[in-house]
């Protein structure tokens, strides 16, 4: 009996912002695995099954789910945002590449989904209008200096950084740093957008500029995008400003 896994995007927030993709692929499984909170934004039916687990064991999670899709379960692996930003997407091909062969012979699929940078900058204009990048400011699988390296160098290089992983009870300070880094190579009045749960009720958009940034702002729920020197700010009169980075950039355009 063949199985199958697929690992699927459920977007920042409620079914409203998942694809039509998603949604088939999450009617298809018999059973399904994620993060606790994650599970808990799918409705499941009476014949699925949840398998939930703590944030921080990865590799736990996508091993288990290989193995029920390997003795031919219909399986989904459900991550918040899109799964091939700071997500599962990853660790199942970390397991697949490193287990039996048989979990090389699963059908296995990737749907994407709308990844937390987008959904923020969607809220407040178009920030990635230009070039950008994004950085995970969590030191568990890469050494911090590399992280302020990183930092750095998209700061010189003149990209809109959208930052993951800002903040939690295990990292209270790294936000902060980054701040400070970026403070040295980006001019005072760069915007930075705080973006908390886009799309769901609580929702909140806060628009700073670099030298008031305050990493107290932040959230496990929050991205925080981070302009280049040419980002720009529109303000309008009784309603929420507008930020997007042009087009051309250089004199060109």
């Amino acid at each position: 009996m063949s199985g199958r896994l697929s690992v699927i995007g459920l977007g920042p927030a409620g079914a409203d912002m998942r694809t039509p993709e998603a949604e088939a692929a999450l009617a298809a499984a018999s059973d399904l695995f994620g993060y606790g909170p994650y599970l808990d934004r799918v409705s499941l039916r009476a014949d699925q099954r949840a398998h939930a687990s703590d944030n921080r064991v990865e590799g736990e999670r996508a091993r288990a789910a290989l193995e029920l899709a390997a003795s031919g379960a219909s399986v989904a692996m459900v991550t918040g945002g899109d799964p091939g930003v700071f997500a599962m997407a990853a660790a199942v091909c970390e397991e697949i590449e490193q287990g039996p062969e048989a979990w090389r012979a699963l059908e296995v699929s990737f749907i994407p989904g709308i990844t937390a940078m987008l959904a923020v900058a969607a809220k407040v204009g178009a920030p990635l209008g230009h070039d950008f990048c994004a950085i995970s400011l969590s030191d568990n699988l890469k050494p911090w200096d590399l992280v302020l390296k990183r930092l750095t160098m998209a700061a010189q290089a003149g990209f809109v950084i959208a930052l993951y992983n800002v903040r939690s009870k295990a990292r209270p300070w790294q936000l902060g740093a980054a701040f400070e880094v970026l403070r040295a190579e980006l001019p005072p009045t760069v915007p930075v957008i705080f973006g908390r749960a886009a799309g769901r009720a609580d929702q909140a958009m806060v628009i700073v500029d670099l030298a008031q940034a305050d990493a107290e702002i932040a959230d496990m729920a929050t991205c925080v995008i981070i302009g280049s020197p040419e980002t720009r700010v529109i303000e309008r009169p009784g309603l929420a400003p507008l930020v997007y980075s042009p087009r051309s950039v250089g004199g060109t355009g």
